[in-house]
């Protein structure tokens, strides 16, 4: 899968830095230096992924992530911010409401970057996978949750999914 990657922060050496980091994910990276170009790049290219700084020139980083949510609900956004703190109210919230999908403080580890943005990465896969699962095991898991599995002599749930795996 080739993903692609918005990098938005007003300093090229900041954007540099990530695209850096990203690049060893084996992701290709856009770069943008202002919040109408961030938004213009995720109208016009398929994003998977959007790191923006919590403070652009022309926009504020959470007003960013909405209007880029707006655009393509599917984007992950991660904001990368050296004013807010990850413990900030703001950003607690942002992440409980779905707003973004995880934070870094700067200054940022390499490792950090990595491990936020593979963590964001398996999370939307694996929601991906479960949009796409078989409609019977999607059917009998529902079912399951009620006690009313539809998986002939199913006494649980696993054995439910395990059921609606096994080949016909």
């Amino acid at each position: 899968m080739n993903r692609v990657v918005l990098v938005a922060d007003d300093d090229p050496d900041i954007c540099w830095a990530l695209e850096h980091v990203l690049g060893g994910l084996g992701v290709r990276c856009i770069r943008a230096l202002d919040g109408q170009t961030a938004l213009q790049a995720a109208r016009i290219h398929r994003l998977t992924l959007a790191l923006l700084d919590a403070k652009l020139p022309d926009i504020d980083g959470l007003e960013l992530a909405r209007n880029i949510r707006i655009a393509d609900p599917s984007i992950l956004v991660l904001v990368v911010s050296g004013y807010f703190y990850r413990d900030d109210a703001t950003i607690q919230a942002a992440l409980e409401q779905g707003l973004i999908h995880g934070f870094i403080e700067k200054p940022f580890s390499h490792a950090e970057v990595i491990e936020t943005v593979k963590s964001a990465l398996s999370s939307q896969e694996a929601a991906s996978r479960a949009v796409n699962l078989p409609t019977a095991f999607v059917t009998c898991a529902i079912r399951s949750t009620r006690n009313a599995c539809a998986a002939p002599n199913a006494k649980s749930e696993a054995a439910c999914i395990s059921t609606a795996r096994s080949p016909a």
